[in-house]
């Protein structure tokens, strides 16, 4: 049974933001309050018919007892009572714990990891793969900073995403990707196994994190081009340097004030993320094995070219659709990771 106690509370805070909305509020309040009514709208809709669907069935059964209206209850219940186990599942993820990021836009950072040429090769394909999901979602996809390699590949790259859920849909690709294939440059034809880190980081806001001035070194250097008429002559590439954490991010842009901007942008999501790192642990060392502990060490996905197959070590998931997967196809992928993430928090709060 679903608690009706929570489904009132969450519906005398919706009713809450949209008197605190009717009053006007300044730029500010406005943005967060229409943030989490817009968040809690869906909810609240699939409360009411939840509600209406209990109402319906206690009608008709209290119809049972009418000998004039017996007869249409026994058509209406049936009906009535299987609709309930998907709407009181659809209440029971409604009161799951809401990851405040979740709505938020978010950086990737990728690397290459052991396998050397073939590593930022790989590295380069998960970055294409998860700029051609962003463009199929409507999302804007921005390298803010990037160095490749002579064969094409990245020995790291930076991005930031922006478009509605970005961070909900994306943070359960951080982790270690496999990949296994003949690389381009080998003659032989054997199979090598190489692979790139992925670490997704919402975006923080001022909010979250300030960061005191005399914490940070800023150092100016030359911007690294492709090479030959490209290389770029002025200092216009900038280094923060975090000196309590000893995090260093770096952006690369033609603009000084632009690449400050972007980097700050960066070391806030770097250090926002950590915090709710620290926070999560904290909470949860339990769960480490479940969906979801963002430990960007574990190895959460095999590419296997030959066969054709993407494998999910988390939640078991082979797809032999590799082909898709890495033309940005994710989303199979991602409603799976999602559910079984809400399984495991469903059990959590029901154990």
């Amino acid at each position: 049974m679903v608690p009706l106690d929570k489904l009132d509370a969450i519906t005398q805070r919706f009713q809450f933001l949209e008197a605190r909305m009717a009053e006007g509020l300044s730029g500010d309040e406005i943005a967060a309050v229409g943030r989490e009514y817009a968040e809690l709208k869906p909810v609240v809709d699939g409360i009411a018919a939840y509600r209406q669907l209990l109402d319906d069935i206690s009608e008709a059964e209290a119809m049972l007892a009418d000998p004039e209206m017996k007869a249409l209850a026994e058509e209406e219940l049936p009906g009535l009572r299987d609709a309930l186990p998907e709407a009181e599942q659809a209440m029971r993820l409604a009161l799951l714990p809401r990851d405040a990021a979740d709505a938020r836009p978010a950086m990737i950072e990728i690397r290459p990891g052991t396998g050397g040429d073939e590593a930022a090769l790989f590295a380069g394909d998960l970055l294409r793969m998860y700029q051609r999901y962003a463009e199929a979602q409507g999302w804007s996809f921005d390298v803010i900073d990037a160095t490749e390699t002579e064969l094409g590949g990245i020995k790291d790259a930076t991005v930031h995403i922006k478009g509605e859920g970005v961070f909900a849909r994306l943070k359960y690709e951080s982790g270690v990707h496999r990949v296994q294939r003949v690389p381009e440059t080998e003659s032989g034809g054997r199979i090598h196994t190489s692979a790139a880190t992925v670490a997704v980081l919402p975006e923080a806001e001022d909010v979250d994190i300030q960061i005191d001035p005399g914490d940070i070194r800023i150092d100016t250097m030359r911007a690294s081009g492709a090479g030959g008429q490209h290389v770029n002559t002025t200092d216009s590439a900038v280094r923060i340097t975090h000196l309590p954490t000893g995090i260093v991010v770096t952006s690369s842009e033609k603009s000084q004030h632009r690449n400050r901007e972007i980097a700050m942008q960066v070391l806030k999501a770097r250090l926002f993320d950590a915090e709710r790192q620290r926070v999560h642990d904290q909470r949860a060392a339990d769960r480490r094995s479940q969906v979801g502990s963002g430990d960007r060490s574990e190895r959460i996905r095999t590419y296997n070219f030959p066969q054709g197959r993407m494998t999910d070590h988390r939640i078991n998931l082979t797809l032999y659709a590799l082909d898709k997967v890495m033309q940005g196809d994710l989303d199979e992928t991602i409603d799976a990771l999602t559910a079984a993430d809400q399984a495991a928090q469903l059990a959590e709060m029901e154990g």
